[in-house]
């Protein structure tokens, strides 16, 4: 499963985000209503999920979906 689909099911399911809403551009805060504490929640899943080691910091620069999938294929 790709990181993509793997982030895709996290915001589905423990987030409650109309998969409609899911896009490679969507902002995390203004589009999908993501807070800093939520971002650090999906970081430690799909930390959990693809068992790659993912510092809390690196979210800093995160804005869209698509900048979670290349962080974590990035490490």
């Amino acid at each position: 499963m790709s990181i993509l689909d793997q982030l895709h099911n996290v915001l589905i399911e423990e987030f409650e985000i109309d998969p409609d809403l899911i896009t490679m551009d969507a902002l995390l805060m203004d589009d999908l209503d993501i807070d800093s504490i939520d971002a650090v929640d999906i970081l430690s899943r799909l930390r959990d999920l693809t068992g790659k080691e993912l510092a809390a910091e690196t979210l800093k620069d995160v804005r869209t979906v698509g900048d979670v999938v290349a962080l974590v294929d990035g490490v």
